[in-house]
């Protein structure tokens, strides 16, 4: 359940720094896949997911690393727009650091090695790269090895006891699906979901 430390986030940062320019204001409070989180709401959990793994891979941990992300629906402040490309840069930059894979770091609360850190941001950016793509109706091609990094993560956890509540229960998706059609399947989404 552990990512390649040689992976470079750059490239799906960017994806999902493409996708967050183009929502428009009027989109703000579409749907999205996940129930509680409007388009804003993803906007913000993008913000302080990104901040979060950040602050994890240079083990500086304080509020950022700390705070669940089940304890508030996140949202955005006037700065959005700004602010998330901004931290998004910081993340893929932070995660180059051969350091940040190794020893142990925490987010979300949570104690883990660094390597598996790493996979679980992965995953958070592809997943919710597709998420914010599906609610607002934009075309979506992320990155192929952070796809796979993701894919690989979510099979690992597929039949673990310990899911808990960061993913749903596993929609079955044929094996001749596209990868990130399985890849959303084991995340707990339905890849057909569409806009309200």
């Amino acid at each position: 359940m552990t990512a390649d430390p040689t992976l470079d986030l750059g490239p799906q940062t960017r994806t999902v720094a493409r996708i967050a320019a183009a929502v428009t204001d009027e989109q703000l409070a579409d749907a999205t896949p996940c129930p509680d989180y409007a388009v804003r709401n993803m906007l913000g959990h993008l913000i302080h997911l990104a901040a979060a793994f950040r602050d994890a891979a240079h083990k500086d941990l304080g509020a950022t690393t700390d705070t669940s992300p089940t304890d508030a629906v996140p949202d955005i402040g006037p700065g959005w727009r700004e602010e998330l490309p901004k931290v998004l840069d910081e993340l893929a930059e932070a995660w180059r650091a051969p350091a940040a894979w190794t020893g142990m770091t925490r987010a979300g609360g949570v104690d883990l090695p660094g390597a598996v850190a790493g996979a679980v941001a992965v995953d958070e950016l592809v997943i919710h790269g597709w998420d914010l793509a599906h609610a607002t109706a934009q075309p979506y091609a992320p990155d192929p090895a952070a796809l796979q990094a993701c894919h690989d993560f979510l099979l690992a956890a597929a039949d673990d006891a310990d899911r808990g509540d960061i993913f749903g229960p596993v929609v079955a998706v044929s094996d001749a699906a596209p990868l990130l059609d399985r890849a959303v399947g084991l995340s707990g989404r339905d890849p057909g979901w569409r806009r309200p």
